[in-house]
Order: structure tokens, then sequence, then C-alpha cells
């Protein structure tokens, strides 16, 4: 199991724009990605509905873990949440 952390730059956090842009993105991935934040979760990062459930703000460090072998997705994720998704 690999892991990134990220923080998250939208102004909103992960609320509905920024959130669907991330997961959708996550659900690209041949490998299950998940994310968790302050001690909740972890979720499945392509689920929107699953996201949401966890109230991220921007400022919040998340954690995404994924098996062996996506450490070029959790790369591309990490650099999508430190961007402004709201502009």
């Amino acid at each position: 199991m690999i892991n990134r952390t990220a923080v998250v730059a939208s102004k909103t956090g992960l609320h509905a724009r920024p959130a669907a842009l991330f997961a959708k993105a996550a659900a690209a991935s041949p490998i299950p990605v998940m994310i968790s934040v302050d001690g909740k979760g972890p979720v499945a990062a392509g689920s929107l509905l699953q996201i949401m459930t966890l109230g991220v703000k921007q400022g919040d460090t998340v954690i995404l873990s994924a098996e062996d072998g996506a450490e070029v997705t959790l790369d591309e994720l990490v650099e999508l949440l430190e961007t402004d998704l709201d502009a």
C-alpha cells in the first residue's frame, strides 16, 4: 500500500464541483484509490457521495492510498487536489 498526502486548495473544499472533478479523475484509475481525512475514512476516492461524507474543507490535509503500481495516479490526484478547482 502506498500513501500520498495533499492539502486541499479549493475554496469550497471537496464539495460539489471540486469533489466531482476529483472523483471522476480517481474513478479513471485502474487501481482503486481511497481517501481519508482527520480519522474519517478511508472511502472510495472515485465515489462522489462517499467523498462528500468526509466534509473536507479548504486547507485540510487528506491522505490518498492505493496498492503498489498507482504511484503516478496518486501523484496526479495530489496535484489536482492542490489546485483551486473552483477557478
